[in-house]
């Protein structure tokens, strides 16, 4: 009986006593949920912020060539919106047309965004894509599109389209099915 009393005294003081930890197997479960989610949760991540850096770089094109389109009209003489590749650089730049591209003021683009030379249809001189604007803010020349991809991917898309020969922008985004030819519109 005495012994039957040491044991429960003994279970007792266990009981009472705090654990000191966990255990490997309980680390190891954590480790393994945690690293699913994480391998479920990467791709859409990625993915999000590729949207998020061409959204960026498409909505600077298209605040360049209002701009453009501003000071054309603001101050009676052509303006131009310049874009070109330089190394594996995006590029823009707004400037009088009186101004040779060379000279003007060049913003660069997030380095994962990229020109797309097949879905862009501005007038091009020289490697350099332009859009002008005259002194009413008409376009002076030609219409056309200018299209942002995100590197290395094929439908993460988005372009900025002159549609009218009074100027009118727009935006456009990345479809399955051409139209004229073209995947963004």
């Amino acid at each position: 009986m005495e012994v039957r009393y040491q044991w429960e005294a003994i279970a007792k003081q266990w009981r009472s006593q705090p654990s000191s930890g966990y255990t490997l197997l309980e680390w190891v479960v954590v480790i393994l949920i945690v690293g699913i989610l994480a391998a479920i949760q990467v791709p859409s991540w990625s993915g999000l912020l590729h949207r998020s850096r061409l959204s960026i770089a498409h909505n600077q094109v298209y605040q360049a060539m209002q701009e453009a389109q501003g000071n054309a009209r603001r101050q009676k003489v052509t303006w131009q919106v310049s874009f070109r590749l330089l190394g594996d650089k995006t590029q823009w730049a707004i400037h009088p047309k009186a101004n040779t591209p060379g000279t003007a003021q060049w913003h660069t683009l997030d380095s994962r965004i990229e020109l797309d030379d097949k879905e862009t249809t501005l007038r091009k001189a020289q490697n350099v894509y332009r859009v002008e604007f005259n002194h009413r803010g008409h376009i002076n020349g030609q219409l056309g599109r200018v299209t942002l991809a995100v590197k290395n991917t094929k439908t993460l898309k988005r372009c900025v389209i002159v549609s009218t020969l009074l100027g009118h922008l727009r935006r456009g985004e990345y479809h399955s099915k051409a139209r004229d030819g073209r995947h963004c519109y």
